[in-house]
């Protein structure tokens, strides 16, 4: 692989403004010591004592803190609820610079939130521990799907690239429904700029546009039949699914690293990492690397290369919403582009 086109291409990050369109939710962390666990008086339970709290924006949000991390512009497209966690949500991403405009504020919804508790250990360090989850448990009303459509193509003509993260697996109670589904499917081929989606539960409804999901989501969600850690399944699954929608494909193997479905299955195999590891938010990681890297001109197997690199430095930042740089980028494409070439 011609690492210096890879890094010629890097060059030019500034220049592009991804659109993120999705489920944007908040991660909330609190932090706790057990030393200082208290007993309520009205119960007699045991009451956590908070007294730190970090937010960062998660799902969608994850992927734009990634994108704007490696230097590229951002537009949202998306709800949050008329709330205080929508609130915070929205001071984190303008907080990094991501452009809000087309962030729907309305009352019908819940803000998506994951607050984290994050326990103190006898080390000195702090370990996640129960998670409590904030959903949108009813179905978005027309109304929303019609402005989220509307403002879909407002932002897509400012974009060089899009990037949809559907995130939730009940149909339609999220950003995106049957029918923004249908506009996707519609501006994928009316406009000519790579769009990818990262679908958990859809990714079979979408056609003519580069489709991400694991190698759990292919066999559990996506109608591919076999065993997820059987290596020719996956293979198997992968290409019924590319020939479906028509498009190159991309399916996240964990430590196994990417495959990628064109008229050939190529692979590109994780950085090496040691020591503990939070790999909540790799696979949004993924496809910040993978979006920036196509509007770039960068090949599916470019792309994929750049991912493995930005999940590999994400997850080693605990206890958090990680980011990667260009330059620590640059020098894990190294190390990928010599066990690539070990392969063949």
């Amino acid at each position: 692989m011609d690492l210096n086109k890879i890094y010629s291409a890097f060059e030019h990050i500034k220049e592009k403004k991804i659109l993120v369109l999705g489920d944007y939710c908040l991660d909330k962390y609190v932090y706790c010591d057990p030393k200082e666990d208290d007993i309520s008086l009205e119960t007699g339970m045991t009451a956590w004592q908070i007294y730190g709290k970090k937010m960062a924006a998660g799902a969608a949000g994850t992927i734009t803190n990634n994108i704007r991390a490696l230097g590229a512009e951002t537009i949202c497209v998306g709800i949050v609820g008329d709330d205080g966690e929508g609130y915070d949500l929205l001071k984190e991403l303008k907080k990094i610079g991501a452009d809000t405009r087309y962030i729907i504020v309305s009352e019908e919804i819940t803000t998506a939130t994951y607050l984290k508790t994050m326990r103190k250990q006898e080390n000195g360090e702090y370990k996640e521990d129960v998670r409590l989850d904030f959903r949108n448990r009813s179905i978005t009303s027309e109304a929303l799907f019609d402005r989220l459509a509307e403002n879909f193509e407002k932002a897509i003509t400012e974009a060089d690239g899009v990037i949809v993260s559907d995130q939730f697996f009940e149909r339609n109670s999220g950003v995106v429904g049957d029918y923004l589904r249908q506009k996707i499917n519609e501006y994928a081929k009316k406009y000519d700029i790579p769009f990818l989606v990262d679908s958990r539960a859809f990714a079979r409804e979408y056609n003519g546009m580069y489709i991400k999901c694991n190698n759990y989501e292919l066999m559990k969600y996506c109608g591919a039949k076999g065993d997820p850690e059987n290596l020719e399944d996956v293979l198997a699954g992968g290409m019924e699914m590319k020939n479906e929608v028509g498009h190159s494909i991309f399916i996240t193997c964990n430590k196994d690293g990417i495959k990628i479905f064109e008229n050939e299955i190529h692979h590109v195999p994780t950085y090496p990492v040691s020591g503990e590891i939070d790999v909540t938010g790799a696979g949004d990681a993924s496809n910040a690397g993978i979006i920036i890297s196509l509007s770039l001109g960068l090949t599916p197997t470019e792309a994929a290369m750049v991912a493995c690199c930005v999940s590999s430095i994400t997850i080693q930042q605990l206890g958090t919403t990680g980011t990667a740089t260009v330059e620590g980028v640059k020098q894990r494409l190294i190390t990928v582009n010599e066990m690539m070439n070990s392969q063949n």
